[in-house]
């Protein structure tokens, strides 16, 4: 697989919104599942939210329902997560990731699952 690059990270007070991007490098991105993953240090990357590689299946870390969107444009080859009334907590290095799989439904049965591809990460911090 190819290469992805996060985008869109930054500091914002709690409540604010902030918008993260991720770019692939090769085409056939688009027929992989994509998700987004955050880690604090000292802890495990945990799973924030993924997407099929249709868009027909999403999926949502209970902290985040309701506050975080995940798309994606594969005429673009780009996947983004919208991040709405963020709190502390939210505060982490994201991390954009690409199913190892083709045509995957984008499950995340534990930890990271069967993710890989990662990119380098954007930090995000969200002051109290």
């Amino acid at each position: 697989q190819g290469q992805l690059v996060e985008t869109g990270g930054g500091l914002v007070q709690a409540g604010g919104s902030l918008r993260l991007s991720c770019a692939a490098a090769e085409r056939t991105f688009r027929n992989y599942a994509m998700g987004w993953f955050r880690q604090v240090p000292g802890k495990e990357r945990e799973f924030v939210s993924t997407i099929s590689w249709n868009g027909g299946s999403i999926r949502y870390a209970d902290s985040v329902k309701g506050r975080f969107t995940i798309s994606r444009d594969n005429a673009k080859n780009t996947v983004s997560l919208q991040m709405n009334s963020l709190k502390p907590e939210d505060t982490g290095v994201y991390y954009c990731a690409a199913d190892r799989a083709p045509f995957g439904t984008g499950a995340v049965p534990k930890g990271t699952g069967n993710f890989s591809s990662w990119g380098q990460g954007t930090q995000v911090t969200v002051s109290s």
